[in-house]
């Protein structure tokens, strides 16, 4: 196992550590899990770095990077939800936006079509994770009932405009599919 991908594993490690300090009931949990969820968001950007680089770009990478940024967000926002700071059905919008582009690029597979992530796609990834950020540390922020409905706003619009570009570039997959 190559550099890029011992990097992605690392942060598919980190996913049960920070979901097991956001449950604590410590003083500052939420603080440590925040330190732990921008390490793994740091890891996400080191690995596509080191593979590009160091020419370790392998298929393992390519199926598991995108699967641990998904994991990681998702548990994230669930335990947002859970802590009553996101709206249940934002986090829907957000799932049913990953079922749906996954499911695409499924189709292009078959037929031999590779959908690469695009820009909005990457600007809604890093938005999303900046606003988890915030979020996590919401109570430091000034006004931080305006700055949780700006995340919730943020992760909403980029994730609603990412997946409608998605669509709209590549729809010819679906012509002709029975």
């Amino acid at each position: 196992m190559n550099t890029a991908n011992k990097l992605t594993m690392a942060r598919v490690a980190m996913i049960p550590a920070f979901l097991v300090v956001m449950y604590l009931d410590i003083p500052n949990a939420n603080y440590i899990a925040l330190a732990i969820f921008i390490l793994a968001s740091l890891t996400d950007w080191l690995d596509g770095y080191v593979a590009r680089h160091y020419n370790q770009i392998t298929d393992f990478g390519k199926f598991m990077d995108p699967l641990a940024d998904k994991c990681l967000v998702m548990a994230a926002l669930c335990c947002l939800v859970e802590q009553g700071q996101m709206l249940g059905w934002i986090l829907a919008v957000v799932l049913v936006r990953e079922f749906a582009v996954s499911g695409m690029r499924m189709v292009a597979v078959e037929q031999g079509k590779v959908i690469a992530a695009g820009w909005s796609g990457k600007i809604k990834t890093a938005a999303t994770m900046v606003c988890i950020c915030l979020m996590l540390v919401i109570d430091l922020l000034p006004a931080p009932h305006s700055f949780n409905l700006l995340c919730q706003a943020i992760i909403l619009g980029t994730t609603v405009y990412s997946g409608a570009e998605y669509f709209t570039k590549n729809i010819s997959v679906f012509k002709g599919v029975k």
